[in-house]
């Protein structure tokens, strides 16, 4: 049985705007929270060599931003990434770079014109576990 999250809908349309002021590159970073559920979302430069297919984040600006949330002192969320031309299933290298298990993978897609297709998934030991996501 997949696990369900919720999400406020101002994170959800945050994370869509966001993907769609890039729509030729892959957009990432990582969102905090804290036990308020107030969410944060930190956009982290993707340093990629082909941005378009790929994200990679720029390894001093996630320092910076895992020192900002612990400042704040929130937790780790979620990490998000957008899929400018597939849909929002984890590619294989989604998975060989995921380090966070405990973290929340949200993927946006903007391969579907006019809806909305955003998905959650945990990675763990080389297994994709399914969110149910709900956006209130």
């Amino acid at each position: 049985m997949n696990q369900t999250i919720s999400i406020p809908r101002t994170l959800a349309n945050r994370l869509l705007t966001l993907a769609q002021l890039s729509p030729e590159a892959e957009i990432c970073g990582l969102i905090s929270n804290d036990s308020n559920k107030n969410y944060r979302v930190y956009p982290v430069d993707n340093i990629a060599d082909d941005s378009r297919c790929i994200f990679e984040m720029d390894p001093q600006q996630q320092i910076s931003t895992f020192k900002q949330i612990r400042e704040k002192q929130q937790d780790l969320f979620a990490i998000y990434h957008s899929h400018p031309n597939n849909d929002a299933i984890p590619s294989k290298k989604d998975l060989a770079d995921s380090a966070y298990t405990d973290a929340l993978n949200i993927i946006i897609s903007l391969n579907t014109a006019g809806v909305l297709d955003m998905r959650g998934y945990f990675y763990k030991q080389d297994k994709v576990e399914t969110v149910d996501l709900v956006i209130e």
